[in-house]
């Protein structure tokens, strides 16, 4: 009986051993190292569980590697080489797994876990948790930031309706005095443009005030606020409230 590798599809391969055994990084730089070479210098050992479907006898390391390529790059990752145990070639390929990988993590031949497995689970599970805690860390940073935006933009449209309302409800001599405040000279004629401006229909917006009231000067309609001294007016209006 020869030996011979068969390349097989890495989505119909299943393992019994934890990937937590594994270390994160080791994983993904075997990945890489796959991927760059399209293929594991060390075959897999694969029982066949069903006519498409197979279970990692020996190789652990190398399927969950193989797994991460797929994930990277499915089109490179797709296939890996393995070694598959039939009826006629079972008995030669586990007394071979026996003899030359006796440091191989499967229950089939070896049931005992060592210090090097113990301390690797717990260097990995020390890491997935620090990153865990990260993540959720930066989400609750993320959610926090979320609701500070959300309240201030809240804050600023109350602002926005509440200096609109001066505009749209206030009597001539009330908005005369709120304008003269701003330090615009002519707070009475703009007053009284705003006013009978609103007469024709309401203010829909700053913007709105700022477009559709005009004064004259000369022959010549002007804008009477421009947009920059509505942002002083807002300014000085909320700070003097």
């Amino acid at each position: 009986m020869k030996l011979l590798t068969s390349l097989v599809a890495v989505r119909k391969i299943t393992c019994n051993s934890p990937r937590s055994l594994f270390i994160d990084e080791e994983l993904e730089e075997a990945a890489k190292l796959i991927l760059a070479t399209e293929g594991v210098i060390n075959p897999i050992v694969v029982r066949r569980t069903s006519l498409k479907s197979y279970e990692v006898i020996d190789g652990a390391f190398e399927y969950y590697a193989a797994a991460r390529a797929r994930e990277i790059e499915p089109e490179k990752g797709e296939m890996i080489g393995v070694f598959i145990i039939e009826e006629d070639n079972e008995e030669l390929l586990i007394q071979q797994v026996k003899a030359f990988r006796k440091d191989n993590l499967n229950p089939v031949n070896k049931s005992i876990i060592t210090e090097e497995v113990l301390n690797n689970f717990l260097k990995n599970f020390e890491s997935r948790f620090d990153k865990i805690a990260h993540q959720l860390l930066e989400e609750a940073t993320a959610k926090v930031k979320f609701e500070y935006e959300v309240k201030d933009l809240q804050k600023q449209l109350k602002n926005k309706i509440e200096i609109l309302e001066i505009f749209n409800n206030l009597d001539a001599s009330q908005l005369a005095s709120k304008l003269k405040i701003t330090g615009i000279k002519q707070f009475n004629q703009i007053s009284d443009a705003v006013i009978t401006e609103r007469k024709k229909h309401k203010f829909k917006s700053l913007n709105d005030v700022v477009n559709r009231v005009k004064i004259k000067r000369g022959q010549k309609s002007i804008t009477a606020i421009s947009s920059k001294k509505m942002l002083d007016i807002v300014d000085i209006w909320l700070n003097n409230s």
